[in-house]
């Protein structure tokens, strides 16, 4: 099968042979693909300045096996501006989709849940734009949060991945009302609000990473820990 012109994200790139690549891109009709970049990192290929993280793509393809092969691309606008840790906020949301989505399974709307959450990313609502996305992608994959009805603003719950959430007594792995409902409407415009979410969101993604870590919150860590330590030498 030959796809023609289909808008892309890359999510992931890394060296194959002498001269080529494995890619793999996110893609608006066919979901997340694994693709072989032949000679792209020869040093007259054209495609490789284009084959970066948050760079929008219209990309042609044919599909063979379990991976297919990149042909023909184009800018489809103008890079993401991520800096500094936005940067691993955008890794993240990478990382997700590379763990959690099969490839071949169609997600349009996510698709453009992503391309949402990329352009706020280096805003003031970046941490907010990762809950969103992280609440979309459980409910692609079929296991969206269910809130509590009635769902009372000064009520505390607890989140268990078999039975979801339940009222609770307040304590540290509980969550307000409030903010559930910040997060089912996508606001979370409040610290505590942003927090809960966090938590709650790292809590119902747990049982679907499995027990391999993600990567990129480690790297992010890591990053911190040098900067306070030079900062604690100066």
């Amino acid at each position: 099968m030959r796809v023609q012109l289909e808008p892309a994200w890359v999510l992931a790139v890394r060296p194959y042979r002498e001269t080529s690549a494995l890619v793999e891109l996110f893609g608006q009709r066919h979901g997340r693909v694994g693709l072989v970049a032949r000679g792209v990192r020869s040093g007259r290929a054209r495609q490789r300045g284009l084959l970066q993280p948050f760079q929008p793509l219209l990309v042609s393809f044919s599909e063979r096996g379990e991976l297919g092969t990149l042909g023909a691309m184009e800018a489809a606008g103008a890079p993401v501006p991520l800096r500094g840790e936005a940067v691993f906020s955008g890794w993240y949301l990478n990382e997700l989709v590379l763990r959690l989505l099969p490839r071949r399974d169609p997600h349009p709307q996510l698709f453009g849940h992503y391309a949402a959450a990329l352009a706020e990313l280096g805003g003031a609502r970046g941490g907010a734009s990762l809950r969103v996305f992280e609440k979309h992608l459980l409910t692609e994959l079929g296991y969206g949060l269910q809130l509590p009805e009635p769902l009372e603003p000064d009520a505390w719950y607890r989140f268990d991945a078999e039975q979801g959430l339940r009222v609770a007594e307040p304590g540290p792995s509980s969550y307000r009302g409030a903010s559930l409902r910040a997060l089912a409407d996508e606001t979370l415009d409040t610290p505590e609000s942003l927090r809960d979410a966090r938590r709650l969101m790292r809590a119902a993604l747990r049982p679907h990473l499995g027990e391999r870590a993600l990567r990129t919150p480690e790297m992010l860590r890591s990053l911190r820990a040098v900067k306070r330590a030079a900062r604690g030498q100066a």
